[in-house]
This record gives structure tokens, C-alpha cells and sequence, in this order.
């Protein structure tokens, strides 16, 4: 199972780096034919859905990395018992949130799709298109802190030092 989930948070990981990718094609495709003088419609607005899908895709894999902002200020003050009933409410708050915007990401989508909602550019894309890497990342992003929460609970938990926070600035 562990390997499984690591190749779920990877793979979201890499589908949000050829999103980047596919976001860095549309800017310059954009560019381009601004400069030469020809016009390709819904290049701004499939620039905007892929940085949002970048940015969705991307959220499990960054928190199992422990590259979210956390504030450890009253972490770092607790031991023992305490330490770890704060680290486990504060999982399951996260998980209840991350819940909570699965549930509505993909109720957005689902009815996106089933209102045949489209944008209002000049693309005219089915909404539920776009919608769906959000919801996606959403759900990805629930498992992800169930799995930090069940892993806190059974003791298995990797703690990121704060020497390894700094390796990134």
C-alpha cells in the first residue's frame, strides 16, 4: 500500500510538472504570435487552467515532502504526550478541511458537467475540463493527510527537523 501511495503522490507530482510544462508552451505560444502578428484564441485562458492545475496537482506530493509552511512555535515548546495529541488534532483538522474541499471541488466539476457550463472566453471550454485537475488534487490531497494522520497515530510518523526546512532557502 505504501508503494502505491508513493506512486499516486509522484505521479500528481509529475502530471503537475508537465502542466508547468504545458503553461510555459502557452506563454511562449502567446508571445509568439503577439510578436508575428497572429492571434491564438484561449491561449491566456488554458495558461490560467494550467497553473491552477499545477498548483492542485502539486499539493500532496510538496506536504508528504514536509514543504508546507507550518508554524511549529508552539510544536517545538511541546513533549511527549502533548506534542503528539496536537500534531494528531491538527492532522485531522487538515484532513476535515481538505475533506470539505474535495467534497466541493468535485461537486464544481460534477456540476459544471452536468449544467454544460462554459467559459465565457473566446475558448469556450467545458468548465468541467479544467475542474477536474482541481478536484483531482483535492482528493489526492485528502488521502494524503489521512495518511499523515494514520502514520502519526500508529507512531510511524517522519518528523522534518528544521536543519532540513532550511536546505531549501
Amino acid at each position: 500500500m505504501r508503494r502505491w501511495l508513493d506512486a499516486l503522490f509522484d505521479g500528481c507530482a509529475a502530471l503537475a510538472a508537465l502542466c508547468m510544462l504545458a503553461l510555459l508552451v502557452m506563454v511562449m505560444l502567446g508571445i509568439v504570435s503577439r510578436l508575428l502578428h497572429f492571434h491564438v484564441p484561449g491561449t491566456d485562458a488554458y495558461a490560467g487552467y494550467l497553473m491552477a492545475a499545477a498548483g492542485f496537482l502539486a499539493l500532496a506530493h510538496t506536504l508528504k515532502r514536509g514543504e508546507h509552511i507550518r508554524v511549529t512555535l508552539l510544536l517545538s515548546a511541546l513533549k511527549g504526550r502533548a506534542k503528539r495529541a496536537l500534531e494528531l488534532w491538527a492532522l485531522g483538522a487538515a484532513s476535515a478541511l481538505a475533506g470539505l474541499l474535495a467534497l466541493y471541488s468535485v461537486r464544481l466539476a460534477w456540476q459544471s458537467h452536468a449544467f454544460n457550463d462554459i467559459s465565457t472566453g473566446n475558448d469556450a471550454t467545458p468548465l468541467w475540463l479544467p475542474q477536474l485537475a482541481m478536484a483531482a488534487g483535492t482528493l489526492v490531497l485528502l488521502v494524503a493527510f489521512v495518511d499523515e494522520w494514520l502514520l502519526e497515530w500508529r507512531g510511524q510518523r517522519q518528523q522534518v527537523s528544521s536543519d532540513d526546512m532550511l536546505h531549501n532557502e
